[in-house]
């Protein structure tokens, strides 16, 4: 158990200053661009969409956010809302990039993400119609309480200084090394009882039900769900496909604060029903490719 502690911490922290780099870009992106993905989606309806998935592609689920706020008040559409949320990745991509020689990886995973969003998005506001009407009983402002926070729930529109576009990445990088350590640490363990040949079996990495695992997995709205996402396919427990479709769903905060926001729960329960059917879907299509 020591050996394993000890490889779990070494894998972990070599990550450290990668990610502290990574985080201190996307902060600095967020914090610039945050109000513009807000003015951007409310006034090109018809653009939303593709506007969405793009900017969803950015890592940490800051843009997850805005949109679930910009959604309860009626002023994007589900299709937007959803292709934010099926192109955000959260924090695999980070995790992706500090590992060496994964640059390609993270282009075909964006790729295949930004193509999953635009594609759903459409399709859904095609299906379903466009812009949900806003409450009539009163206007949410839940831009102002939940659009004003990322993944550590700090400030994302307006002046920052120096040392919050530092602080604030310093934490994260923090809070997802412990999540790193802790998904790294449970895999090693699980290695070890049943081999690493056989870990793809024992999380049904060849059964075309495994998408539907992850995506499951990826609803969880914490860090440490896409963390354990891309740990998972990085040690080859699941495949593309189901790490497409986990990581599809894996909306970050964006998904709570749709539920905490949204006066209408059943109006809640069919995005996220969307959201869990395309992930799924796409990753079993894929799956089916790969395998």
């Amino acid at each position: 158990m020591y050996d394993l502690l000890v490889d779990a911490l070494a894998d972990s922290a070599a990550l450290l200053p990668f990610l502290l780099v990574i985080y201190c870009l996307v902060e600095f992106f967020e914090c610039r661009f945050s109000k513009l993905l807000e003015e951007m989606l409310a006034k090109a309806p018809r653009a939303g969409v593709l506007v969405g998935a793009i900017f969803g592609c950015v890592p940490q689920c800051g843009f997850s956010v805005v949109a679930s706020a910009l959604y309860v008040r009626g002023l994007i559409s589900t299709g937007t809302l959803l292709a934010v949320f099926l192109a955000t990745s959260d924090e695999a991509i980070p995790v992706f990039l500090a590992q060496s020689g994964k640059g390609g990886l993270v282009m075909m995973l964006l790729l295949s993400k930004l193509v999953l969003g635009i594609s759903g998005g459409y399709a859904v506001d095609l299906l379903f119609g466009g812009r949900r009407k806003p409450p009539k009983a009163k206007i949410i402002m839940a831009l102002g309480e939940a659009g004003e926070c990322g993944c550590c729930k700090h400030h994302l529109a307006g002046e920052t200084s120096r040392w919050q576009l530092f602080s604030h990445p310093l934490i994260h990088t923090l809070k997802v090394f412990i999540f790193i350590f802790a998904v790294a640490l449970g895999l090693n363990y699980l290695i070890s009882l049943v081999g690493e040949a056989n870990l793809g079996d024992v999380l049904l990495r060849h059964s075309i039900f495994q998408p539907v695992l992850a995506a499951l997995v990826g609803l969880i709205p914490n860090c440490a769900a896409s963390v354990a996402i891309a740990e998972a396919f990085l040690k080859g427990g699941l495949g593309y496909g189901s790490a497409l479709a986990g990581l599809s769903c894996s909306a970050g905060l964006g998904a709570l604060v749709l539920f905490k926001e949204n006066q209408n729960p059943l109006d809640t329960l069919r995005v996220i029903g969307l959201l869990v059917a395309i992930s799924t879907v796409a990753g079993m299509a894929v799956q089916l490719v790969y395998n």
